[in-house]
């Protein structure tokens, strides 16, 4: 008997990490450190805060606030432990250059606003800045992402960008064109700002 139990106790972690978050809108804790967030359709794991790890994840960017380092990776903000990091909520006032790849964007009171993780973001100077959740937060609804009027265009670098460095600047051109008025609603404004941010960062497109 003790030899059947142990394989089903070893299973039952794994049934719960992939169990189905219980209420919409909520982040719902499903076991070995980790969390489901399905705000807003958001449906993305994270760790969840007081998770430790060992060291920061490969290409976290360090940012400081008040002079207090913060490490940043996918959406998830980290903080010195001793020797490790513990994942931890960020502090309003916070900015960070870019945006994880997995973010909703939102139209709240008139404002735009990018949501992950259960952190709010606004446009700043020098990236993002975290920002209280707005009032009407509980009843926003994700805005739809604008459709591309044709195929991707192919991007050729001007100064001889990398390949991580042209990724990078697309992302940045994507998420800043959508901050621009009527992008929401209509692709060509979309689209013509993507091209003109492009542009201006040493890039052609056909």
């Amino acid at each position: 008997m003790r030899s059947l139990l142990r394989p089903l106790a070893l299973a039952l972690p794994l049934c719960c990490l992939f169990a189905p978050p219980v209420q919409a809108g909520t982040h719902v804790d499903v076991g070995i450190g980790l969390r489901f967030d399905n705000r807003y359709h958001h449906d993305h794991y994270y760790p969840a805060p007081g998770y430790v790890v060992a060291h920061a994840p490969p290409g976290a960017v360090v940012v400081h606030h008040h002079a207090d380092p913060y490490y940043f990776h996918g959406g998830v903000w980290y903080r010195p432990y001793g020797p490790r990091l513990r994942v931890v909520l960020p502090p309003v006032g916070i900015v960070v250059p870019l945006l994880p790849a997995a973010y909703v964007s939102l139209r709240i009171g008139g404002f735009p606003y990018f949501y992950a993780n259960g952190v709010y973001y606004q446009s700043a100077p020098g990236g993002y800045v975290v920002v209280n959740p707005p009032p009407e937060a509980a009843q926003a609804v994700p805005a739809p992402a604008p459709v591309p009027l044709k195929p991707d265009p192919i991007l050729y670098p001007r100064n001889g960008q990398s390949a991580q460095q042209t990724e990078a600047d697309r992302q940045e051109c994507n998420r800043w064109a959508t901050s621009q008025p009527s992008a929401l609603n209509d692709a060509g404004v979309f689209n013509r700002a993507v091209e003109a941010c492009m542009d201006g960062r040493g890039y052609s497109m056909r």
